[in-house]
């Protein structure tokens, strides 16, 4: 018995080999991405992208998979690939410590199988999303997770299927600009929660509150959708 053998037994010898052959790009290793890189790590896909320009900070230790006290001060983007090559060894990781936007478009967009928007900037999920179209690549896009406190209401829909998200609102307005007219995203239809202290930081920074099993659920949800699109592809 190897590492992925229940799984192996759940999706058969076939589905193991395709995942492993794929090339997933998440973008964003924040409360979302880190636990969709987890769990594809798990579950056995064999290429990933990294793209995020933070550091692991004190604050997020509190729903980031990839946030320990010995990873505070690493970029995300490393203590995600050291996490990545612990689970399986064999797994190719590259890392780019870079904030994604229309001035810095990478150029891995023909290595990927499938894309991950996990980014917090409506900006740079639009233009990602708009590169994804324009090169007919899978893509899904987490919505906001912040002030939220049921990981239930989560759903997997197309964008301009959606409601009661301001986020979603948004992105359908600018992406209808863009005549995208499909987009796979998960969100929820939790109206956000008030906060109970100022959300507002010295830097006059606007800060959201947050929690362990809300962030997590969205990036397990999100990871169980890339899985199941990438058997189904091949």
């Amino acid at each position: 018995m190897d590492q992925f053998s229940r799984t192996s037994i759940l999706l058969g010898e076939y589905a193991l080999k395709k995942l492993n052959n794929s090339t997933v790009a998440i973008f964003g290793l924040g409360g979302v991405g880190s636990y969709v890189s987890e769990a594809l790590a798990r579950v056995g896909i064999g290429n990933f992208i990294l793209i995020d320009n933070d550091t692991v900070d004190i604050t997020n230790l509190n729903r980031q998979i990839i946030a320990v006290y010995s990873t505070i001060g690493q970029p995300k983007v490393k203590a995600a690939k050291d996490r990545i090559l612990d689970i399986n060894p064999n797994a190719k990781v590259a890392i780019y410590k870079t904030f994604y936007s229309k001035e810095n478009n990478l150029n891995i967009f023909n290595d990927c199988d499938y894309v991950v928007d996990a980014i917090d900037s409506i900006q740079s999920k639009v233009e990602l999303v708009y590169q994804c179209a324009q090169r007919n690549i899978p893509i899904i896009s987490a919505m906001s997770t912040g002030n939220k406190l049921d990981p239930t209401s989560f759903e997997v829909e197309d964008i301009f299927k959606t409601s009661v998200c301001p986020i979603c609102r948004i992105m359908r307005q600018k992406l209808k600009k863009l005549n995208i007219k499909s987009l796979k995203v998960v969100y929820s239809k939790e109206p956000p929660i008030p906060p109970h202290i100022p959300n507002v930081d010295i830097n006059k920074k606007s800060i959201i509150g947050s929690i362990s099993f809300v962030p997590s659920a969205a990036g397990l949800i999100i990871a169980g959708e890339v899985v199941k699109d990438l058997i189904l592809k091949f």
